[in-house]
């Protein structure tokens, strides 16, 4: 578990970072106001959630394990879904139906089994 929430984040934190260089110098010629306010969310979700996927590796070896990768496994889900069909409609402009919502449920459901594996989970 530890290998993986550090390698997701450390791919999506790159991810976000070449996101960023392309949002900043070749995407504002090409998308419209709203596209660009869709990477920019996108962008957000992936910067954050890559410094919760390396938070839970570094932390991986004083929480109890499962309850934690059940926290990485939400954080990684809600990336894909998420930012996958927010990019998709910003540079497609194809809607692949509710699939935003349900990623930003399970980052939120992510966050929230990082919270019970801090304050409730049995050590």
């Amino acid at each position: 578990m530890l290998r993986l929430a550090l390698g997701a984040g450390a791919l999506t934190g790159a991810a976000a970072v070449g996101l960023a260089a392309l949002r900043a110098h070749a995407l504002p010629a090409r998308l419209d106001a709203s596209a660009l306010a869709m990477v920019d969310s996108a962008l957000t979700m992936a910067g954050w959630h890559a410094l919760a996927l390396i938070g839970a590796a570094a932390l991986a070896q004083r929480l109890p394990q499962r309850p934690l990768a059940a926290a990485v496994a939400l954080f990684i889900a809600g990336l894909v879904l998420f930012c996958g069909s927010v990019l998709t409609r910003a540079f497609l402009g194809l809607s692949v139906g509710p699939i935003a919502p349900i990623g930003g449920v399970a980052l939120i459901g992510g966050w929230l089994v990082l919270a019970y594996t801090a304050l409730v989970a049995p050590r």
